[in-house]
This record gives C-alpha cells, sequence and structure tokens, in this order.
C-alpha cells in the first residue's frame, strides 16, 4: 500500500512539474517579439505559411546582407520564389527534412559567408525549438534574433482551441527531448574548429 501512494505521490509532482513547464513553454512561445535588427544572414526555415514572404520582406527592406531559404522543395527554383535585387545573395537549400538538418544544412552555408549573425525566420509555434537546435549546432559566437511568423493554427487562447493545444503540446515535448539531448551532449553538433 505504501508502495502503492508513493507511485501515486510520484505521479501527481511529475504532472504538476510538467505542467508548469508546459505553461512556462507556452507563455515564452507568445512572448517572443522580432526586433528590427541588421544581421548578416536572414535565415528562413520553408514549410510554414508566411515564413518564405516574411523573409524576403525583410531582405528587400534591407534587413540582411544574405537571404538563405533552407529546407525548400527541392523542385522549386530561385525565380519562382525570389524576384528583386541582389538574387545573387539569395540562396536556396533543399536538401534538409526537418529542423534539425536544417540547422546541419544552414550551418554550412553560414560558415561559408562568414556570417556573424542571424535573423532566424520560422513559425511562432516552432521558434522555441528551432533556436535551441541552431543555438547548439552554430559556433557559438553567432547572434541568433528570432523572428516568428504568427500562423492561421495557433490561436492565443490555445486552451479552447484543441488544434493550438496539440499543436503547442507537440512541440513542447520535441523540445524538451532536445533539451534533454543536448544536457546529455552539449556541443555534439557544433563545428569543429576551423571545420564546416
Amino acid at each position: 500500500m505504501g508502495l502503492i501512494k508513493g507511485l501515486f505521490s510520484l505521479l501527481i509532482v511529475t504532472l504538476l512539474v510538467l505542467s508548469v513547464l508546459f505553461v512556462d513553454f507556452v507563455y515564452k512561445t507568445f512572448s517572443v517579439t522580432p526586433r528590427e535588427v541588421h544581421t548578416d544572414a536572414i535565415v528562413v526555415l520553408a514549410g510554414g505559411r508566411g515564413r518564405v514572404e516574411e523573409g524576403i520582406k525583410m531582405y528587400k527592406e534591407g534587413q540582411g546582407r544574405l537571404l538563405l531559404l533552407i529546407g525548400v522543395d527541392p523542385l522549386v527554383k530561385k525565380g519562382e520564389l525570389y524576384r528583386g535585387t541582389k538574387p545573387d545573395q539569395v540562396y536556396l537549400e533543399n536538401v534538409s527534412r526537418n529542423t534539425l538538418e536544417n540547422a546541419i544544412y544552414a550551418r554550412d552555408l553560414i560558415t561559408r559567408h562568414k556570417v556573424t549573425s542571424i535573423s532566424l525566420i520560422t513559425s511562432r509555434y516552432h521558434m522555441k525549438r528551432a533556436t535551441l537546435i541552431f543555438r547548439n549546432a552554430l559556433a557559438k559566437d553567432i547572434a541568433i534574433y528570432p523572428h516568428p511568423v504568427d500562423s492561421r493554427n495557433l490561436k492565443e487562447d490555445w486552451w479552447i482551441h484543441g488544434g493550438s493545444f496539440k499543436l503547442l503540446f507537440t512541440e513542447f515535448y520535441k523540445y524538451c527531448g532536445f533539451r534533454f539531448f543536448f544536457m546529455l551532449a552539449p556541443g555534439e553538433l557544433r563545428p569543429l574548429p576551423g571545420g564546416s
């Protein structure tokens, strides 16, 4: 009987801790606000509505020296996405298929072009995980400025929208998984000094 009570108490404490962490995750997800800052590169994680358009708009406004469109469909050509000045400073990466691969392939472009600061564009719900992965994949001295894009499938009153709750909870457990991974293997994704 004592063992069952102990396990039940442990379960309750675990659920309380997870609830607090989840609420904190949601609060921080909605608290991130874009900053108007000039960076070496605008890095767009393609795949979500409005992300590429926001990156192109910022690039055309002169907020970045380079525009890196990461995770673009292999069938899409640059001319289909970007028409404007300085097309030679716009790069498409079309091999990566998830956030971890996005960071690794983006890192190659970032290293090659001696980038020291990036504006990272992705959907709001995805921003905390993307920032965490990029922070662990890039050299420590590269500044990352999160620039979230709002999407219709994430509502601010998420607790009464099943789709928003599911989306946030899915991101929360993926984020926790990566946090745990990076706690066990800090710097595992970082490039070797002098390498790419």
